[in-house]
């Protein structure tokens, strides 16, 4: 079974050297919040790997190809820091990786299309991890509009936050009305949506995203959110079609038994689920436009 991990997050060294200094220095509060956090045992959340050392959690894992998404940033320069070092990071190694570029509409429409057009030229596939009620606007707001209409032209596919209002909250948890994911998927129909986290379980009690051809769903840090019976409730209701893959690596899945982030277990409990060679790579690779999948 090929595997393709469509959600999956890295950052340049600099971060690493001092994730919290690093996030005040750049007024990147929420990420911060998110993704600084320690366990109750004073373990983190979350490590800040090498490019190598997702490559090579990817072949212990046996992932053959990884999507490295951006993060929901506060400010739009941070978000073009992200967008060059992905480049970079695709560039080196193209045959495991590629990416998707961010955008803060702060910068107004015409930087922010500037923007996603000069990270596409430069190899980047798709629009994401995207969260406007995480970033501070509407989704209707007129720049994030403009980038959305560009997404269709550019068959550039748009991944969003979505978070379940009847799950737990964690520090950072944000509220992200389905409604909000209906507008955006019938006013720009053209354009290939793809809720994370399971997309919060919305469309599992909103028909009018159930309904939606133009949205999937990814299952990034699943085994932080729901036990093992998802696979089973939510695939066939949603469709197995339009469920991708996710993990959203280096977040730690499994603290309980893991200390380090890692890809395989994840990868056996999609399995174990029956998610199959089409959720595990097929749906990500066709959607994507990855060649020989």
């Amino acid at each position: 079974m090929r595997v393709i991990d469509s959600h999956v997050h890295l950052y340049p060294p600099e971060v690493e050297i001092d994730p919290a200094g690093w996030a005040a220095s750049r007024g990147e509060k929420h990420w911060a919040l998110l993704c600084t956090r320690r366990r109750r045992d004073g373990r983190p959340v979350q490590s800040m790997p090498s490019v190598e050392a997702l490559l090579r959690a990817m072949d212990a894992g046996g992932v053959e190809h990884a999507v490295l998404l951006g993060w929901y940033w506060e400010k739009h320069d941070t978000c073009a820091w992200q967008n060059r070092f992905y480049a970079e990071c695709v560039r080196a190694h193209p045959d495991r990786l590629s990416a998707f570029a961010v955008f803060h509409p702060e910068a107004g429409a015409a930087a922010v299309v500037e923007e996603v057009r000069r990270a596409c030229g430069e190899g980047l596939i798709g629009i994401g991890e995207m969260s406007p009620h995480s970033q501070g606007f509407s989704v209707q707001d007129p720049a994030f509009g403009e980038v959305m209409a560009l997404a269709a032209d550019l068959k550039l596919p748009v991944n969003l936050h979505a978070a379940d209002p009847e799950g737990r909250r964690y520090p950072g948890w944000v509220e992200t009305p389905a409604k909000d994911f209906v507008w955006l998927a019938r006013t720009f129909p053209r354009t290939n949506f793809v809720l994370a986290h399971w997309g919060g379980m919305l469309a599992m009690r909103d028909a009018r995203l159930a309904e939606r051809s133009n949205v999937f769903f990814d299952t990034a840090a699943s085994p932080l959110l729901y036990d093992e019976k998802v696979w089973a409730q939510a695939v066939p209701i949603l469709g197995r079609e339009r469920v991708l893959f996710g993990s959203d690596y280096p977040l730690n899945l499994y603290p309980r038994v893991s200390v380090e982030a890692e890809m395989g277990r994840f990868v056996a409990e999609a399995r174990r689920g029956g998610a199959g060679d089409e959720v595990m790579g097929r749906n990500a690779g066709r959607l994507l436009g990855l060649k020989g999948w």
